[in-house]
């Protein structure tokens, strides 16, 4: 994104290069409703008003809209993340480091989500099986009441266990679980990291989230599998708890 244009004004008072509201909703293909509601969020400078009804905007907020949509498209960010990140550039950092690793946490996603039907229908989950297993956390969506593939690809999942017999209770334990190892993660980057620039923490960041990634999969795996290995058949109880 380029820097903020300076202002200037010419013979009839209007700044010099800025943009009415007008003609920033026919750059960005925005309602005036949506740009209003960027400014009030940070994520616009305000404008340069010259009357109680006259506001003219900077050029430069439709490249920055443009890379508003771009997140919320293709990263699936929430606007308090897109406001940490534009932070960020208006403090001279770069972005690019950032929304890498936010598609390497996130994945590059520009489908569109699923709403309650729509999941429903995708998985044969019912609406109040789908409640259920939101309420245990076996069911994450990254935006409530919106489900994206990986959402489905489990609900599918999750249709066949229930049809063996294994309730949404009984799989409460994997958030359980699942919320101390990431908060060991956690505590681990921030110790690696915290002394670091922000460019080499981002980097670091970056490969430690592959790491973990590979790690948790490995484990567990391998858990299990050295736990079917150990067994004496499919009935042995030596290891039940």
């Amino acid at each position: 994104m380029p820097n903020v244009t300076k202002k200037r004004r010419n013979a009839r008072g209007k700044p010099g290069s800025l943009l009415r509201m007008r003609d920033l909703t026919k750059a960005t293909a925005l309602r005036k409703s949506t740009i209003l509601h960027y400014v009030n969020e940070g994520l616009l400078p305000s404008p340069v008003k010259t009357g109680p009804n006259m506001a003219y905007y900077d050029p430069a907020c439709v490249e920055r809209i443009g890379f508003i949509r771009l997140m919320q498209s293709k990263h699936r960010m929430s606007l308090a993340s897109i406001r940490a990140l534009l932070q960020e550039h208006d403090q001279g950092r770069d972005l690019s480091a950032l929304a890498e690793l936010h598609e390497t946490i996130f994945g590059d996603e520009e489908q569109p989500g699923l709403d309650m039907a729509a999941f429903c229908r995708a998985t044969g989950l019912t609406e109040e099986q789908v409640k259920e297993l939101t309420r245990v956390h076996l069911l994450l969506p990254l935006r409530p009441g919106i489900f994206d593939r990986q959402d489905a690809a489990v609900g599918r999942i999750l249709k066949v266990a229930r049809e063996l017999g294994m309730t949404a209770q009984d799989g409460a334990f994997y958030y359980r679980l699942a919320e101390r190892i990431v908060d060991h993660e956690m505590a681990l980057r921030k110790r690696i990291t915290e002394h670091l620039p922000f460019d080499q923490d981002a980097a670091v960041t970056m490969d430690m989230t592959r790491a973990a990634r590979a790690l948790r999969m490995y484990v567990i795996d391998r858990v299990f599998q050295l736990r079917v290995l150990s067994l004496k058949g499919l009935k042995d109880k030596s290891h039940g708890k």
